[in-house]
C-alpha cells in the first residue's frame, strides 16, 4: 500500500506518454529522420521545465524527502565518454524507436514485442554492471 502513490504516478505518465504520442514509435522515427518537429517540442519543453527545476531546488534549497539537502555536482569535463555512451543510447533509441520510459508504455499498451526491448535493455544493464568496474570512468 506504501508504494500506491508510485503506482499512481507511473499510471499518470503512461497517460501523458501516449496521449502526446511520445511513446509513438512512428513519432520517434520521424524525429531520427528529421521529419517532424513534434519530439524536438517535446524534449525541449522538458530540459526547459528541467532548467527551471533546478534553479529553483538551488533558488529555495530545497530538501529531498529525508531532509538532506539536494546537491548539484560540477560537471565532469570527460566528454568523450558522455559522446560513447550518448552514441549508444541514441543508436539503441533510433533502432528500437523507444527508450526507458516508453518501452513500459509500449507494452503497456499492448505492443508485445516491447518486452523483447526491455529484456535487451536488462541484459545490457546487468552487463555493464558486471564489468564497470573495468571501465575507464
Amino acid at each position: 500500500m506504501k508504494f500506491i502513490k508510485y503506482i499512481l504516478a507511473g499510471i499518470l505518465f503512461g497517460i501523458i506518454m501516449t496521449k502526446s504520442e511520445a511513446a509513438s514509435w512512428y513519432r520517434i522515427q520521424e524525429m531520427f529522420r528529421f521529419q517532424s518537429l513534434h519530439m524536438y517540442g517535446i524534449i525541449g519543453t522538458a530540459v526547459l521545465l528541467g532548467v527551471i527545476a533546478v534553479y529553483l531546488i538551488k533558488k529555495f534549497e530545497v530538501r529531498d524527502i529525508g531532509g538532506s539537502p539536494i546537491v548539484f555536482h560540477d560537471k565532469d569535463k570527460a566528454y568523450r565518454k558522455y559522446l560513447i555512451g550518448g552514441t549508444i543510447f541514441g543508436l539503441g533509441w533510433a533502432l528500437t524507436g523507444a527508450c526507458p520510459g516508453p518501452m513500459f508504455v509500449n507494452l503497456g499498451s499492448g505492443y508485445a514485442g516491447m518486452a523483447v526491448v526491455i529484456l535487451g535493455a536488462l541484459v545490457g544493464t546487468y552487463l555493464y554492471g558486471t564489468i564497470k568496474n573495468k571501465l575507464p570512468h
